[in-house]
């Protein structure tokens, strides 16, 4: 490796592998960021965990507390699965899936796999309760397959809600609705699903933005098109109207999202966070020979647009920004990562950092990173965008997060310059960059 490409406004871990948010919220002022763990092995082997990140000063620095949960019951012997956060009366509850693999001769999808969902609870967010089972296999719908996961759960009107990620005995994705007045006991009420929309949904969030419901998934299986679903894996929400979904919309067009979670800040905003990778992909990442693997997105703030549709907003630490400059077009600006880069234009628009390139010819946006080996695989994305005039990017030592159109369409991807510092230039208006700092993680070795 040229160099470690360690990121400077990401969290990732130390060693091993990360990849799911987990249990996002904001508690006794402070916000509790868990994460999918794989601690022994950078490709994902090993023991499945929670580890735990918390700051109380707006995410300008972390503190890493080390591994919260690993499989040590019966229910959970095989994994820590995702899960979520509910704070009530100081308490954080914590829900999380126990995956259990069974010995014999089984497809694992139909027979063998047991999926338990299970809570914790815990004062501090460090140290966390004896663990209690709350549903198993038994309790879900005779339709359902053994993959019944990644409980998330709010309260409303002051009942507990869950919803679960689903796959049917024939195949099809859905989401399962369940209900309880206590946290321990539960029931289930309906599901929802699309016709011939994926195998498999995971990671279910429904969530309000305002007096808007929308309902994000993560579902496998969908059919790959020029614009749309061009990854292994999708992640994106429909909105929600009763029990009628609309039309389903990518949260992120990039090579590198999925699994994304959101909560509630203690500003009562809207945040998402999402890993920066996929399972199963066709490209790869070349921090592995160092030991890690992977990261999480930078926080974004989702509002509502005109259109109904979700716009995304970076969410960075003010105090974490430099001096910004302004480059005229044709001029090119030397700098080292990580970097904020906006731009406003009309028609088209070229957008050069490093050997990636982002291009907008005044209908679809592309990202290109099929210069050199710096996607390590990682080729081209697109989305269809009809007519956006402003882009921000925020680029970090590996990782590259486009919002355009005001955050209506975001890309994200990892990438792999040789050099700490690249070369930004455009074609099409210039651009304002600004230095963004490194944040401060404390707790790893």
């Amino acid at each position: 490796m040229a160099q470690n490409w360690r990121q400077s406004i990401h969290l990732e871990p130390e060693t091993g592998w990360i990849n799911d948010p987990n249990g996002l919220c904001f508690a006794d002022g402070k916000y509790h960021v868990y994460f999918q763990f794989s601690p022994d092995s950078p490709i994902g082997a090993g023991r499945k965990c929670w580890g735990h990140f918390e700051s109380t000063d707006d995410a300008r620095s972390w503190d890493y507390t080390g591994i919260v949960m690993e499989p040590d019951i019966p229910e959970d012997r095989d994994g820590v699965f995702s899960g979520s956060a509910v704070v009530k009366d100081g308490m954080i509850y914590l829900f999380y899936t126990g995956n259990v693999m069974l010995p014999g001769d089984h497809d694992y999808v139909t027979s063998g796999r047991e999926a338990n969902q299970i809570l914790v609870t815990s004062k501090d967010g460090r140290v966390v309760s004896s663990k209690k089972l709350l549903l198993r296999n038994a309790d879900y719908p005779d339709y359902c397959s053994c993959h019944v996961r990644d409980p998330k759960v709010w309260i409303e009107n002051g009942i507990w809600k869950m919803v679960l990620g689903a796959r049917t005995l024939d195949d099809k994705g859905c989401v399962l609705f369940y209900e309880a007045e206590d946290p321990e006991e539960w029931h289930f009420v309906k599901k929802l699903s699309v016709d011939d929309f994926g195998y498999m949904w995971e990671c279910p969030d429904r969530f309000n933005i305002g007096d808007k419901v929308f309902l994000g998934v993560s579902p496998q299986g969908l059919e790959h098109e020029d614009y749309r679903y061009q990854n292994v894996y999708s992640s994106g929400y429909f909105k929600k109207n009763g029990d009628v979904l609309s039309e389903f919309e990518e949260f992120d067009y990039g090579f590198d999202f999925y699994a994304p979670q959101t909560f509630i800040d203690e500003h009562g905003d809207r945040i998402l966070i999402g890993w920066m990778g996929i399972g199963d992909i066709p490209y790869s990442n070349p921090t592995t020979e160092a030991g890690w693997q992977h990261c999480l997105t930078i926080p974004r703030r989702l509002s509502v647009g005109t259109d109904g549709f979700i716009k995304q907003c970076p969410v960075i630490n003010s105090g974490l920004f430099g001096e910004s400059e302004e480059v005229c077009e044709g001029e090119s600006k030397d700098t080292e990562l990580a970097c904020e880069i906006t731009a406003r234009f009309e028609g088209s628009f070229d957008l050069r950092i490093g050997k990636a390139v982002i291009t907008y010819d005044g209908d679809v946006l592309v990202m290109d990173l099929s210069d050199g080996d710096i996607g390590c695989g990682r080729k081209i994305r697109r989305a269809k965008t009809g007519k956006i005039n402003d882009i921000c990017v925020i680029a970090d030592n590996s990782s590259l997060e486009v919002f355009a159109g005001e955050g209506r369409y975001v890309m994200s991807t990892r990438f792999y310059p040789l050099e700490p510092a690249v070369k930004v230039q455009s074609k099409g208006a210039g651009f304002s960059i600004r230095s963004i700092k490194k944040m401060e993680v404390r707790g790893f070795e």
